[in-house]
C-alpha cells in the first residue's frame, strides 16, 4: 500500500482520486457526507442510489472499504433494537483526510442542506435515520 488512504496495493495518491471519484462510489461517499450523523445504514445508501441496485451498491461500499475510505460502524449489542439497523457506514479519518487534500469536501454543508429537503422518502427511510447510531469519536 502505497497511501494512507488505504489503496490497493501498488496504487498512488492520482490512482485512489480516480477510484474514489468513480460515479457510484464518488455518490456513496457523497450520500455519507449527507447524511445527518454521517453515518447512513446500507438501506438508505440503497435508497438514496434508485438507479443502481442493492448489489451494486453493496460492491461499491465494500471497495470503498477496502480502500480505506470507508469503514462499517457496528452499533453495540446492547443498543440495538429490533426492526432498526444495526450497522452503518462512515468516512476513515484517512478517507476524511484524502478527500480534504483533494478538495473532494468543499460542498459537504450544500449537500448537507440538499439532503434535509428530500420529501419524499419512504417510511422505512424515515425510521431508519431516526434509529440509534453508535457513538463517534
Amino acid at each position: 500500500m502505497s497511501t494512507d488512504a488505504g489503496a490497493p496495493e501498488g496504487a498512488d495518491a492520482r490512482e485512489l482520486l480516480h477510484f474514489v471519484t468513480q460515479e457510484t462510489r464518488f455518490a456513496l461517499v457523497a450520500n455519507i457526507l449527507q447524511h445527518p450523523d454521517q453515518l447512513p445504514s446500507m438501506y438508505e445508501l440503497e435508497q438514496l442510489n434508485p438507479s443502481v441496485s442493492g448489489a451494486t451498491v453493496y460492491k461499491h461500499v465494500q471497495k470503498l472499504i477496502d480502500a480505506g475510505i470507508v469503514e462499517a460502524v457496528a452499533l453495540p449489542e446492547e443498543k440495538r433494537q429490533q426492526g432498526y439497523p444495526w450497522k452503518f457506514y462512515s468516512l476513515t479519518d484517512e478517507g476524511r483526510t484524502f478527500l480534504e487534500q483533494h478538495n473532494l469536501l468543499a460542498a459537504e454543508g450544500t449537500l448537507q442542506r440538499i439532503y434535509e429537503t428530500i420529501s419524499d422518502k419512504p417510511e422505512k427511510m424515515v425510521t431508519y435515520e431516526n434509529a440509534p447510531r453508535p457513538d463517534r469519536d
